[in-house]
This record gives C-alpha cells, sequence and structure tokens, in this order.
C-alpha cells in the first residue's frame, strides 16, 4: 500500500509540475503550491492572471483511469475550494481588484505519448 501511495504522490506531483508550466505558458504567475490550511484542505496552485487571483485545482489520472480528471471535482469539492480561496485571500491582504476565479487543470498521462493537459477557467 505505501507504495501505491507514493506512487499516487509522484504522479500527482508530476501533474502539478506540469499544470504550473502550462499557467505560466497562460502569461500566468504561480504565487504559490500546495498551501494547507489545517484539516480543511490543499490548494494545488494559486496563481495570478492579470489582476485575477486564481485558485487551481489539478487533477492527474492515467490512462485507463476509471474516471476522466476533469470530471473530479463534485459540488462539495467545489464548494470546498470556495471556502479554501476564502481563507486564503484572508491571510494574504483581501481578494485583488480582479476577484477570485477557480480553475481546473486535468492531466491526462496515456501509456505511449505526451501527456494531455486541459485547462478549464471559471469551475466553481
Amino acid at each position: 500500500m505505501r507504495a501505491r501511495n507514493a506512487q499516487r504522490s509522484a504522479t500527482g506531483k508530476y501533474g502539478e509540475d506540469l499544470a504550473a508550466r502550462r499557467l505560466g505558458a497562460a502569461g500566468m504567475t504561480v504565487l504559490q503550491r500546495n498551501w494547507r490550511c489545517g484539516r480543511t484542505g490543499e490548494i494545488d496552485i494559486v496563481a495570478r492572471d492579470g489582476d485575477v487571483l486564481v485558485i487551481c485545482e489539478v487533477k492527474t489520472r492515467r490512462a485507463g483511469s476509471f474516471e476522466h480528471p476533469m470530471a473530479a471535482v463534485t459540488p462539495a469539492k467545489a464548494q470546498r475550494l470556495r471556502g479554501l480561496a476564502e481563507r486564503w485571500t484572508q491571510e494574504h491582504g483581501g481578494a485583488p481588484p480582479g476577484g477570485v476565479r477557480i480553475d481546473l487543470i486535468g492531466v491526462l498521462l496515456p501509456d505511449r505519448g505526451s501527456p494531455v493537459v486541459e485547462h478549464a477557467r471559471g469551475v466553481a
């Protein structure tokens, strides 16, 4: 079980690295990664897109997984992300003039070939 968790953790980190690069390539600035808020949860990536603060959830799946990564954000998960976004802005001086947006990046790792990275803006 420990080896499986280590593999899952490595897969998740790889997906987050790809996501951070995608955000940078899109002209965004990554401000923080893996911000934890006690038992409430974690924000994978906090970025700035112009004057908008972007809270980004990253979901990485291997090809053949039961669920597509973009289907992983349930209404309950979206609500939790909104709460985490509020906590982050409270701890970092408030929301910027452009407000806060929650994005999702889905990373699909095929058995062969390049990863597929999808970015959905304003999902929650």
